[in-house]
């Protein structure tokens, strides 16, 4: 069975799109990849580049009166985040055949194959799965922002109609970058599925597979099927500035160095196509970057020779 995989992002982060598919190219076996395009930009671009396995969804071809409704009083981000629920019934429509369909984040890397993640789903029995982000203790007060992260999210068409439905009133209702107790953004929703949908909602055990920045520290990089470099933005074509996170120096050899390849050559193939590197962020200087840095070292004092940026 072909595996269906859904993203969305703007010319901004086509680098790491890019990546992500080159990830799947390796380890995704038979799978589709669709591709919500937040700007023509990336709908040229991902044309130009003639992706196998990959379709477009343009932005304006899938967005509804309510969707449009909310789309003013949000930022970018919170916009990306109201259409995450929805991205999943975006895919469904455009092929009845379609069974499953797995809600990626655009900074997701792949080390193997994604269907060792999806098994556990399948031996559960459930209909959809959740991935705890599984905060280190330096990073623990961070639950405020969910339990479960917006990252990895697979769903059955008949199976999870209504949780999928349930989301996406929530996120139409509410969808803003504020830790409120109860809400933020498309995320802290997710808090409730193990009691609101007991019997469609598998968690993830294999925690150690899905990794990230903010539990780098109690995983081997080894382990990992796939990372999600959150925080992570090119400054410019040879640098990457990585965040304030503490992250081992294994990890940063098995996993950011083999991506920032992917990102290099992602670069290259769009500057073959006229296409010109957008910095992701400003190199911070002044106060900010004496802020960033302290806040930099006061999570990686353990760990004095952790890199503050990446050359790539």
């Amino acid at each position: 069975m072909t595996e269906h995989f859904v993203t969305l992002f703007d010319s901004t982060f086509l680098p790491n799109g890019i990546a992500l598919h080159k990830s799947l190219a390796r380890h995704g076996g038979d799978f589709h990849l669709w591709v919500i395009c937040m700007d023509k930009a990336t709908e040229r671009a991902i044309t130009d580049l003639g992706l196998e396995h990959v379709s477009l969804l343009p932005l304006e071809s899938v967005e509804n009166p309510e969707l449009l409704d909310v789309k003013k009083t949000r930022s970018i981000a919170e916009y990306c985040w109201t259409l995450t629920p929805f991205s999943i019934d975006f895919v469904f429509d455009q092929d009845p055949n379609i069974q499953r369909v797995t809600y990626l984040d655009s900074d997701i890397w792949f080390t193997r194959s994604p269907s060792e993640l999806l098994a556990e789903m399948d031996s559960a029995g459930a209909q959809s799965l959740i991935t705890p982000h599984a905060y280190s203790t330096e990073h623990a007060a961070n639950i405020r922002f969910g339990i479960y992260c917006v990252q990895f999210m697979p769903f059955s068409r008949d199976g999870s109609r209504d949780l999928r439905a349930n989301w996406q009133a929530k996120c139409l209702d509410w969808c803003y970058a504020v830790a409120e107790p109860d809400r933020f953004g498309d995320q802290k929703y997710l808090d409730t599925w193990t009691h609101d949908f007991p019997e469609i909602v598998h968690v993830l055990k294999g925690v150690e597979k899905t990794q990230a920045p903010w539990n780098a520290v109690d995983f081997d990089a080894a382990d990992a099927v796939m990372y999600h470099f959150h925080r992570l933005r090119l400054v410019s074509e040879s640098r990457a500035f990585m965040g304030t996170y503490r992250i081992p120096n294994k990890t940063i050899a098995m996993l950011y160095r083999p991506y920032l390849a992917d990102i290099k050559s992602a670069t290259g193939d769009l500057a073959e196509l006229g296409l010109d590197f957008k910095p992701q962020i400003q190199s911070p200087a002044g106060w900010p970057l004496i802020k960033d840095y302290l806040d930099f070292k006061r999570h990686s004092w353990r760990s004095p020779f952790a890199p503050y940026s990446l050359t790539y």
